[in-house]
Protein backbone atom coordinates (compact mmCIF):
# COMPACT_ATOMS: atom_id res chain seq x y z
CA UNK A 1 0.00 0.00 0.00
CA UNK A 2 1.63 3.35 -0.95
CA UNK A 3 1.28 6.68 1.18
CA UNK A 4 -1.14 8.09 -0.35
CA UNK A 5 -3.28 5.01 0.01
CA UNK A 6 -2.22 4.11 3.33
CA UNK A 7 -3.70 7.63 4.69
CA UNK A 8 -6.53 7.27 2.84
CA UNK A 9 -7.67 3.87 4.49
CA UNK A 10 -6.62 5.69 7.69
CA UNK A 11 -9.25 7.92 6.89
CA UNK A 12 -11.76 5.46 5.69
CA UNK A 13 -11.41 3.69 9.17
CA UNK A 14 -12.09 6.86 11.44
CA UNK A 15 -15.02 7.82 8.79
CA UNK A 16 -17.43 4.82 9.40
CA UNK A 17 -19.27 3.60 12.03
CA UNK A 18 -16.92 0.81 13.84
CA UNK A 19 -18.21 -2.84 13.34
CA UNK A 20 -19.01 -2.91 17.23
CA UNK A 21 -21.25 0.30 16.61
CA UNK A 22 -24.05 -1.55 14.28
CA UNK A 23 -26.37 1.53 13.08
CA UNK A 24 -30.25 1.24 13.41
CA UNK A 25 -33.06 2.78 12.04
CA UNK A 26 -34.83 5.14 11.49
CA UNK A 27 -32.57 6.16 8.68
CA UNK A 28 -30.15 9.29 8.39
CA UNK A 29 -33.51 10.03 5.33
CA UNK A 30 -36.59 9.20 7.02
CA UNK A 31 -37.81 12.89 7.48
CA UNK A 32 -37.07 13.46 3.84
CA UNK A 33 -39.49 10.91 3.06
CA UNK A 34 -41.55 9.90 5.82
CA UNK A 35 -45.02 10.67 3.99
CA UNK A 36 -44.33 8.45 0.64
CA UNK A 37 -42.96 5.39 2.56
CA UNK A 38 -45.19 2.20 2.66
CA UNK A 39 -47.96 1.88 5.74
CA UNK A 40 -45.91 -1.46 6.08
CA UNK A 41 -43.03 -2.08 8.19
CA UNK A 42 -39.63 -2.00 6.57
CA UNK A 43 -37.58 -4.73 5.65
CA UNK A 44 -34.46 -5.11 6.66
CA UNK A 45 -31.57 -4.95 3.74
CA UNK A 46 -27.97 -5.16 3.53
CA UNK A 47 -25.60 -3.83 1.06
CA UNK A 48 -21.76 -4.17 0.57
CA UNK A 49 -19.42 -0.69 -0.15
CA UNK A 50 -16.94 -2.46 -1.46
CA UNK A 51 -13.54 -0.85 -1.50
CA UNK A 52 -10.48 -2.42 -4.02
CA UNK A 53 -6.87 -0.63 -3.84
CA UNK A 54 -5.68 0.50 -6.51
CA UNK A 55 -2.09 2.04 -7.60
CA UNK A 56 -4.05 5.53 -7.98
CA UNK A 57 -6.57 5.13 -4.93
CA UNK A 58 -9.12 3.29 -4.22
CA UNK A 59 -12.63 2.40 -6.25
CA UNK A 60 -15.72 1.90 -4.89
CA UNK A 61 -17.20 -1.56 -7.13
CA UNK A 62 -20.54 -1.60 -8.68
CA UNK A 63 -23.25 -3.13 -10.07
CA UNK A 64 -25.36 -2.89 -13.34
CA UNK A 65 -28.53 -4.75 -13.05
CA UNK A 66 -29.75 -6.47 -15.96
CA UNK A 67 -32.59 -4.12 -17.98
CA UNK A 68 -35.21 -7.36 -18.06
CA UNK A 69 -35.55 -6.97 -13.98
CA UNK A 70 -38.77 -6.10 -12.40
CA UNK A 71 -37.56 -3.46 -9.78
CA UNK A 72 -34.47 -1.14 -10.60
CA UNK A 73 -33.49 -2.80 -13.99
CA UNK A 74 -30.65 -1.24 -15.13
CA UNK A 75 -30.09 0.83 -12.24
CA UNK A 76 -26.36 0.77 -11.00
CA UNK A 77 -25.75 -0.21 -6.99
CA UNK A 78 -23.85 -1.78 -4.92
CA UNK A 79 -24.27 -5.21 -3.94
CA UNK A 80 -27.22 -6.64 -1.82
CA UNK A 81 -30.15 -7.09 -0.87
CA UNK A 82 -32.85 -8.08 1.59
CA UNK A 83 -31.92 -9.85 4.93
CA UNK A 84 -33.07 -13.76 5.18
CA UNK A 85 -33.80 -15.12 8.42
CA UNK A 86 -30.85 -17.34 8.43
CA UNK A 87 -28.30 -14.39 7.98
CA UNK A 88 -27.11 -13.69 11.45
CA UNK A 89 -26.69 -10.01 11.21
CA UNK A 90 -26.31 -7.36 8.03
CA UNK A 91 -22.41 -8.43 7.33
CA UNK A 92 -24.00 -11.88 6.39
CA UNK A 93 -26.28 -10.32 4.28
CA UNK A 94 -23.87 -8.38 2.72
CA UNK A 95 -21.83 -11.53 2.08
CA UNK A 96 -24.11 -13.36 1.23
CA UNK A 97 -25.50 -11.49 -1.46
CA UNK A 98 -22.41 -10.79 -3.15
CA UNK A 99 -21.21 -13.96 -3.27
CA UNK A 100 -24.68 -14.39 -5.18
CA UNK A 101 -24.81 -11.48 -7.49
CA UNK A 102 -20.84 -12.01 -8.75
CA UNK A 103 -19.73 -14.82 -7.27
CA UNK A 104 -17.32 -12.29 -5.32
CA UNK A 105 -16.90 -14.63 -1.99
CA UNK A 106 -16.07 -13.98 2.05
CA UNK A 107 -12.42 -14.83 1.71
CA UNK A 108 -11.85 -11.62 -0.70
CA UNK A 109 -14.04 -9.07 1.45
CA UNK A 110 -13.03 -7.82 5.12
CA UNK A 111 -15.58 -5.68 6.71
CA UNK A 112 -14.39 -3.05 8.44
CA UNK A 113 -17.22 -0.83 9.18
CA UNK A 114 -20.82 0.57 8.38
CA UNK A 115 -22.88 3.59 7.36
CA UNK A 116 -26.10 5.10 8.85
CA UNK A 117 -28.94 3.24 8.06
CA UNK A 118 -30.98 4.32 4.83
CA UNK A 119 -35.00 3.92 3.66
CA UNK A 120 -35.70 3.50 0.28
CA UNK A 121 -39.58 4.42 -0.80
CA UNK A 122 -39.73 0.69 -2.25
CA UNK A 123 -40.28 -0.68 1.53
CA UNK A 124 -36.38 -1.44 2.82
CA UNK A 125 -34.35 -0.63 6.02
CA UNK A 126 -30.84 -0.74 4.47
CA UNK A 127 -27.55 -1.03 6.57
CA UNK A 128 -24.70 -0.55 4.12
CA UNK A 129 -21.43 -2.64 5.16
CA UNK A 130 -17.81 -1.09 4.13
CA UNK A 131 -15.65 -3.28 3.30
CA UNK A 132 -11.99 -3.56 1.48
CA UNK A 133 -12.23 -5.83 -1.65
CA UNK A 134 -9.19 -7.82 -2.28
CA UNK A 135 -7.40 -6.06 -5.44
CA UNK A 136 -7.37 -10.14 -6.86
CA UNK A 137 -11.17 -10.57 -6.84
CA UNK A 138 -12.53 -11.95 -9.83
CA UNK A 139 -16.23 -11.09 -10.47
CA UNK A 140 -18.90 -14.01 -11.92
CA UNK A 141 -21.67 -12.26 -12.18
CA UNK A 142 -24.93 -13.88 -12.44
CA UNK A 143 -26.74 -13.06 -15.70
CA UNK A 144 -30.54 -13.55 -14.04
CA UNK A 145 -29.26 -10.50 -12.55
CA UNK A 146 -26.03 -8.25 -12.79
CA UNK A 147 -25.20 -7.18 -16.44
CA UNK A 148 -21.94 -5.33 -15.29
CA UNK A 149 -19.55 -5.24 -12.56
CA UNK A 150 -17.24 -2.68 -12.65
CA UNK A 151 -15.44 0.07 -10.53
CA UNK A 152 -15.36 3.68 -10.18
CA UNK A 153 -12.41 5.89 -8.49
CA UNK A 154 -13.64 6.82 -4.73
CA UNK A 155 -11.66 10.22 -5.93
CA UNK A 156 -14.40 10.84 -8.54
CA UNK A 157 -17.18 11.14 -5.85
CA UNK A 158 -15.11 12.96 -3.61
CA UNK A 159 -14.72 15.70 -6.26
CA UNK A 160 -18.10 17.84 -5.73
CA UNK A 161 -18.03 19.08 -9.41
CA UNK A 162 -19.36 15.50 -10.25
CA UNK A 163 -22.86 15.62 -7.75
CA UNK A 164 -25.65 16.60 -9.10
CA UNK A 165 -29.18 17.03 -7.93
CA UNK A 166 -32.06 16.40 -9.81
CA UNK A 167 -35.74 17.06 -9.23
CA UNK A 168 -38.13 14.13 -9.38
CA UNK A 169 -42.16 13.36 -8.57
CA UNK A 170 -42.72 10.35 -7.09
CA UNK A 171 -46.53 10.04 -5.63
CA UNK A 172 -47.41 12.82 -6.66
CA UNK A 173 -44.93 15.16 -5.08
CA UNK A 174 -41.50 16.01 -6.24
CA UNK A 175 -38.57 14.28 -4.61
CA UNK A 176 -35.07 15.75 -4.97
CA UNK A 177 -32.30 12.75 -5.49
CA UNK A 178 -28.50 12.91 -6.07
CA UNK A 179 -26.36 11.40 -8.92
CA UNK A 180 -22.99 10.83 -10.29
CA UNK A 181 -22.74 10.68 -14.37
CA UNK A 182 -19.45 8.07 -14.65
CA UNK A 183 -18.56 8.10 -18.36
CA UNK A 184 -22.33 6.26 -19.65
CA UNK A 185 -23.23 4.91 -16.33
CA UNK A 186 -25.58 7.03 -14.14
CA UNK A 187 -25.69 6.46 -10.98
CA UNK A 188 -28.39 7.93 -8.74
CA UNK A 189 -30.81 6.92 -6.17
CA UNK A 190 -30.14 5.04 -2.98
CA UNK A 191 -26.70 4.48 -4.29
CA UNK A 192 -25.53 7.45 -4.82
CA UNK A 193 -27.19 8.77 -1.63
CA UNK A 194 -25.07 6.14 0.16
CA UNK A 195 -21.93 7.45 -1.77
CA UNK A 196 -22.22 10.84 -0.60
CA UNK A 197 -22.96 9.60 3.16
CA UNK A 198 -19.24 8.16 2.75
CA UNK A 199 -18.24 10.98 1.02
CA UNK A 200 -19.11 13.27 3.88
CA UNK A 201 -18.02 11.06 7.04
CA UNK A 202 -14.62 10.82 4.97
CA UNK A 203 -14.59 15.11 4.89
CA UNK A 204 -15.25 15.34 8.59
CA UNK A 205 -12.40 13.51 9.31
CA UNK A 206 -10.07 15.59 7.02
Amino acid sequence: MNVENAQLHRRLLRAVRPLDDLPQPPGWNRSEIHDILPATPLRAAAVLVGLVERDAGFAVLLTQRNEHLTQHAGQISFPGGATETYDVDAIATALRETREEIGVGAESIMAFGYLDCFETVSGFSVTPVVAEIASSYIAVPDPREVAAVFEVPLAFFMDENNLRRRRMEYRGRPRDIFEFQFGEKNIWGATAAMLLSLVRRLEAVK
